[in-house]
C-alpha cells in the first residue's frame, strides 16, 4: 500500500511524504504506482520550475519513498500545486476503493 502524508500548518502546506508500493499489479505494470509517481514527480518539478520556493527532497526509488519539505512559507502557487497533488491522489484513492493508497493530513 502507498502511504501519503501531507504536512500542513497555519501557513498552509509544508510538504508531503510518500512511501510504499500499491501492489495493484506486478512491478512495471502497476498503474496505481505509475499514476501516483507521475503526480508526485510533476508536482515537485512544477514547484521547482514555476515558483521561487526552496525545498528539501529525500528519495529512495527502490523503497518507493519521497519526502518533500518546503524551506519557506508556501507561495500561493506552491500551495495550489500541492493542493492539486492532494486532489489527484484523493481521486485515485476513491477510484480504487481506498485499497491501494492511504492519505493522511498532519498538522505540523
Amino acid at each position: 500500500m502507498i502511504k501519503v502524508k501531507f504536512f500542513k500548518n497555519n501557513d498552509g502546506y509544508q510538504g508531503f511524504e510518500v512511501s510504499g508500493h500499491a501492489g495493484y499489479a506486478e512491478y512495471g505494470s502497476d498503474i496505481v504506482c505509475a499514476s501516483v509517481s507521475c503526480l508526485v514527480i510533476n508536482t515537485i518539478n512544477s514547484v521547482e520550475n514555476f515558483t521561487d520556493c526552496k525545498f528539501s527532497l529525500k528519495e529512495n526509488e527502490k523503497k518507493g519513498y519521497i519526502n518533500f519539505r518546503l524551506k519557506d512559507k508556501p507561495t500561493e502557487y506552491t500551495e495550489l500545486l500541492i493542493k492539486s497533488l492532494s486532489l489527484g491522489l484523493i481521486n485515485i484513492c476513491k477510484e480504487y476503493d481506498n485499497e491501494y493508497i492511504t492519505i493522511i493530513f498532519e498538522e505540523v
